[in-house]
């Protein structure tokens, strides 16, 4: 394999999908995986100098980048494949995938005419009354499933963008929007290569799908409230907990989990250090994640493994 022409090949690709607008960041030459980090979020000891710069562990959203420069340095340096963050990039991609050998189609699908997920969205959209989507932007993954691209609706809270779904829509078929990613044509894995096969501007995301792939309203939310008591202790710990609320709340795009995690990496070193109740701390950090539009399963995940990374290092408050 020539290494320095797929780094060639494979900058000029980063280098064309940022000019369309789209964020691109490193994944692992010949893998799907990101090139960066290496760790997670639970194992983060904050040693490693991109982690030690932000301040918290930092994860591939913070990579994603649409600066040449930055694309240069980073595919100049090895033949990293290419991921492609879709919610900053404004993306919805519907992923038709292929059955592995011994997958066997759900009940539902046991029906002449299915055999992938190409074919389970056809019937989808049929069942629907209407007419497949396929005038997009298209790429061929490489094990011969499909990848289509959709402009996400306009949506400034992001409350009601469509997330990432795993069958949602039917059997094979995944969405990747806010929080998630894919690989980008000209990347190779053992199975192949992504191809690009329809090259045209994303179409916009049906309004029907949207409807189907938007999250379930929430629940009302009850007032959460930490009890700390009073004197200047107290007011310490209250700026320390609003402070962590404000920023969950309105963290910026491609930012929540990041902030999350930070915050609760910080208030969980206020729990070790026996200042703050940790199921009262936990709850307030979901509420906020919660406004700030984080999905209510991924956010407890973020906060657990935060707060028990900020036990390491417990930290008191003088009375």
């Amino acid at each position: 394999m020539n290494h320095q022409v797929d780094r060639e090949t494979l900058l000029h690709n980063a280098l064309s999908l940022a000019e369309r607008g789209w964020f691109v960041f490193p994944l692992r030459p010949g893998d799907k995986r990101p090139a960066f980090p290496d760790h997670s979020a639970d194992r983060c000891t904050g040693s490693d100098p991109r982690c030690r710069r932000f301040g918290t562990h930092i994860r591939w959203e913070n990579r994603a980048t649409i600066d040449p420069d930055r694309i240069r340095r980073a595919w100049t340096t090895a033949p990293y494949n290419i991921g492609i963050a879709c919610g900053v990039s404004g993306l919805v991609v519907v992923d038709l995938d292929q059955p592995k050998p011994d997958q066997v189609p759900p009940t539902e699908w046991r029906r002449e005419g299915i055999a992938d997920g190409g074919d389970v969205f056809a019937a989808v959209c049929e069942q629907a009354g209407q007419p497949m989507p396929i005038d997009t932007y298209t790429v061929t993954t490489g094990r011969g499933g499909t990848h289509l691209y959709y402009a996400a609706p306009d949506d400034d809270g992001h409350t009601l963008s469509p997330r990432n779904t795993s069958g949602t829509l039917g059997w094979l078929i995944d969405t990747r929007a806010m929080g998630g990613y894919v690989v980008a044509a000209g990347s190779t894995v053992p199975a192949g290569r992504y191809e690009v096969t329809h090259d045209t501007a994303p179409a916009p995301l049906p309004g029907w799908l949207a409807e189907r792939l938007r999250p379930a309203p929430l629940p009302p939310q009850e007032p959460v409230t930490v009890d700390i008591g009073t004197g200047r202790r107290a007011a310490y710990l209250n700026a320390a907990v609003t402070r962590s609320v404000a920023a969950i709340e309105t963290a910026p795009d491609g930012t929540l989990n990041r902030t999350l995690y930070g915050a609760s990496v910080a208030l969980g070193q206020l729990v070790a250090g026996d200042a703050l109740c940790a199921a009262e701390v936990e709850a307030v950090l979901l509420d906020a994640a919660i406004v700030g539009g984080h999905p209510q399963a991924g956010a407890l995940r973020t906060i657990r493994s935060g707060m028990r990374a900020g036990a390491n290092r417990p930290r008191s408050v003088a009375a």
